[in-house]
């Protein structure tokens, strides 16, 4: 019912759409990419789970390997070392 060209606050409004930038994300080297905590504490629990047949510890290996996966950055994506990481 009513239109937004008519609103008094659209008229005060000081966002500019043609100023707007998309966001580019800032360009890392291999070399600086942060340590990959989730995927260390995955294998050092996958370790024990399979050596000291605690359950609680394999689970805690798979959900800590997903969230790994589940925060990879696209540079780091590769079908060999996703694969390895869920084995």
């Amino acid at each position: 019912m009513s239109s937004h060209n008519n609103n008094p606050a659209s008229a005060n409004d000081p966002r500019q759409p043609s100023a707007s930038k998309p966001f580019l994300a800032p360009m890392i080297s291999p070399q600086d990419v942060p340590v990959d905590y989730s995927g260390f504490v995955a294998v050092i629990l996958g370790v024990a789970g399979v050596m000291f047949r605690y359950k609680l510890c394999s689970w805690l290996a798979l959900i800590f390997c997903a969230q790994s996966l589940s925060n990879m950055r696209n540079m780091e994506n590769d079908l060999k070392q996703i694969s390895m990481a869920s084995m």
